[in-house]
């Protein structure tokens, strides 16, 4: 039976050269149509944008951009899972500010409220409008991008149980329900059920506390 010759190890080296120069050209394209979806939205204070303007506005070609993307929705896609991305590594960092595990829970949950708050005069469309369809037209896809935030709440809570502070069993599950009542809660806040004052952080993270806190067996 012959041996199969070994491929030589300059050869090895540069394929494996090329390929990491091509890689990293495909995301510097990537990034200048992101960056050119970004300004457009910021322009224009909504998503209604087409695909020529991005390619237009990032000096690169129609075909570039399908090439990397399957239509606007993923570039939507891919804006909206790197604004959750983003804002997972925000709560991580207030997290990592405070020492007990309790007070780290707080601090992100807190911290997922004040993101999560609409702002006076900041439409926030990739949210409020992308984001709204998204979750009745791709519920997995909204799953994804939110496993960044997710992870780190999961995380933080397991920590809390670990030393005692909270009681849930299912923390994944726990982590889940406490992030959409949260993002939920300080999307309506101004409204609080027809009362005058709006909801806080420190009345969201209580309403949290109470409900793993108590025994959910």
């Amino acid at each position: 039976m012959s041996e199969v010759a070994e491929e030589p190890a300059w050869r090895r080296r540069a394929v494996e050269r090329s390929t990491r120069a091509a890689g990293i050209r495909a995301e510097q394209r990537v990034q200048r149509f992101l960056e050119a979806a970004h300004e457009l939205i910021a322009e224009k204070e909504t998503t209604d944008f087409t695909v020529q303007e991005v390619v237009e506005r990032s000096k690169q070609s129609l075909r570039s951009f399908y090439q990397h993307f399957g239509g606007k929705h993923e570039l939507l896609l891919a804006l909206f899972e790197d604004a959750l991305a983003a804002g997972a590594a925000e709560i991580r960092q207030a997290a990592a500010r405070h020492h007990e595990p309790l007070s780290r829970l707080r601090a992100a949950i807190e911290t997922l409220y004040e993101q999560s708050c609409p702002r006076p005069g900041d439409r926030r469309p990739l949210f409020n409008d992308f984001a709204l369809r998204l979750v009745v037209t791709h519920p997995p896809q909204v799953a994804a991008a939110h496993r960044p935030l997710l992870s780190v709440l999961t995380e933080l809570m397991e920590e809390a149980v670990a030393a005692g502070a909270v009681t849930p069993r299912r923390t994944r599950r726990q982590a889940a329900m406490v992030m959409q009542t949260v993002m939920f809660a300080a999307q309506n806040s101004s409204v609080a059920g027809g009362h005058g004052a709006p909801m806080t952080a420190g009345e969201v993270w209580r309403f949290c506390l109470h409900g793993i806190s108590a025994d959910n067996g």
